[in-house]
């Protein structure tokens, strides 16, 4: 009995527990709604779409479809696997796909993500587990639609007010975690799926810490209190030091994201192409990225991003030319006793931007321009400044899908509350392109006409598009089987381990 009870009081547990930052509170954990950075991180732990990208991003395959089949060109049939529960034990059915669909049809949401689904003819459950989805003519996006997370119809189908719904900070997904706690400004806790049909997850639960400050978590990370986290360049050249190196391993790739100043292209003082082309001559892109990013960036130079079939090469980075910027200003009735002023508003979750927006203030400057700055809180920025367009100039990011969709961001349709054209841009020559694309499914020749969109947009200054950033993440060497593929190194953190001794008291 001694020798039982000694085993027992010595035996040590294996629990594991990845700590992971976010810098904003989650507003609203439902794939349907999350459109800030923080909701989509955390809401893909939780939620599975029918289909996703392989880990080289290059090959769709199924998630909760098992297959997927092309009828004719524009009709889709899945196969949905039938081992999958919702976290509360619920079947997963062809009832949710149906019920996904007419609710990111519904007038009582506002989703940009609606828009992926206007060429839907109708979805269809032929029995249980099988899906047929036809669309009203050929959609290059079609089946790269149904990577949106599902709901559940059990759940939600009662719910009369989505948007405010307590779903949305108490989720109930498919996915290889569940919510177990959120506490705003704190902590959002996360425990592995004990029945989630790919395997449950090796690390039992994920820790998101709610740090606002980009310091604060960078000296979180280098403590170890963070396992995994990202890195700013000037960090890596200068601030970390042989200990840091022995603890972590370091992982760079070109991000799929830009970060550009956007002209609210509402107010009349952005409506003179002459002066948005002014703002961009003034600014020095390249001495952007050498400032702030060493040799961890590149300058953007449109819309669509580099090894993407709509990249178009032959567009270049304009030059700043200071006397040209000058010459346009006046032209435009302003010198240096009448100045063009605006405000760059922005936010402080990203440790670079409020940077980025005091060196283009200096270089502003040097053709006369005042601008004024207005750095925020995440949450404040958004809802205060970007939702309801009261801004100058926003200076922000967009990350994007390796195949880009253009009616999001600059059709006119998608100027509108909850719509991702914040600045309001308005071409009814883009507008036609990009209706005439959608139907086109010849690889080739969409990406002639990408391309082609490129230009024009460039030329029309609605953006100063700024620079592509590397992703460097930092991951402690705790945790085994990471694979580094060209899509990152998430595409199998369901597989990773963290082994941490647990006393057992």
């Amino acid at each position: 009995m001694r020798i039982v009870l000694f085993l027992l009081l010595s035996l040590t547990l294996y629990a594991s527990t990845l700590h992971l930052a976010t810098s904003a509170n989650p507003s609203r954990l439902n794939p349907l709604l999350a459109t800030d950075s923080s909701s989509s991180e955390i809401a893909g732990f939780l939620f599975n779409g029918l289909v996703k990208y392989d880990k080289d991003s290059s090959t769709i395959i199924g998630d909760l479809a098992s297959e997927f089949t092309y009828e004719n060109n524009a009709t889709l049939i899945f196969k949905l696997k039938k081992n999958i529960l919702w976290h509360d034990g619920a079947k997963f059915t062809a009832k949710d796909i149906l019920f996904t669909y007419k609710t990111l049809l519904s007038p009582k949401i506002s989703s940009p993500y609606s828009a992926d689904f206007r060429f839907v003819k109708s979805v269809e459950a032929l029995d249980d587990y099988t899906v047929k989805v036809t669309y009203k003519k050929p959609y290059f996006k079609a089946l790269e639609t149904w990577m949106m997370g599902i709901l559940p119809e059990h759940i939600l189908k009662s719910d009369e007010n989505l948007m405010n719904s307590t779903f949305n900070t108490n989720p109930i997904g498919t996915g290889p975690y569940q919510l177990e706690r959120l506490e705003h400004s704190k902590n959002i806790l996360l425990r592995a799926n004990e029945h989630y049909f790919e395997g449950r997850p090796k690390i039992d639960k994920i820790s998101f810490h709610v740090i606002a400050d980009s310091m604060t978590r960078f000296l979180m990370l280098k403590s170890q209190g963070l396992d995994v986290g990202s890195i700013e360049p000037m960090q890596l050249e200068r601030q970390l030091k042989r200990d840091f190196f022995q603890k972590f391993d370091v992982h760079e790739e070109i991000s799929h994201s830009y970060t550009y100043l956007g002209f609210n292209l509402r107010l009349e003082k952005f409506k003179n192409p002459k002066i948005r082309k002014a703002l961009s001559l003034a600014i020095d892109r390249q001495e952007l990225v050498k400032i702030l990013f060493f040799k961890h960036a590149e300058v953007c130079t449109g819309p669509f991003l580099p090894k993407s079939k709509a990249f178009n090469p032959d567009v270049k980075a304009p030059t700043q030319n200071i006397a040209e910027a000058k010459r346009l200003l006046k032209e435009a009735g302003y010198d240096a006793n009448n100045p063009f002023t605006f405000e760059i508003a922005t936010s402080n979750t990203s440790s670079m931007r409020p940077y980025a927006a005091q060196i283009l203030q200096h270089q502003l400057k040097k053709a006369g321009v005042v601008v004024t700055l207005r750095v925020m809180e995440w949450q404040a920025f958004l809802n205060m400044v970007v939702f309801p367009n009261a801004f100058d100039t926003v200076l922000l990011g967009w990350g994007l899908s390796v195949t880009p969709d253009p009616y999001m961001f600059w059709h006119t349709d998608n100027d509108k509350q909850g719509g991702f054209n914040l600045i309001g841009y308005n071409n009814p020559k883009i507008d036609k392109m990009i209706e005439e694309s959608q139907s086109i499914i010849d690889a080739d020749k969409l990406s002639l006409m990408w391309k082609e969109m490129f230009q024009i947009i460039v030329e029309d200054n609605p953006y100063l598009f700024l620079y592509i950033p590397t992703s460097m993440t930092a991951v402690d060497k705790k945790i085994k089987n990471i694979q580094p593929s060209p899509s990152g190194i998430w595409h199998n953190y369901i597989r990773w381990e963290k082994l941490e001794k647990t006393e057992m008291q």
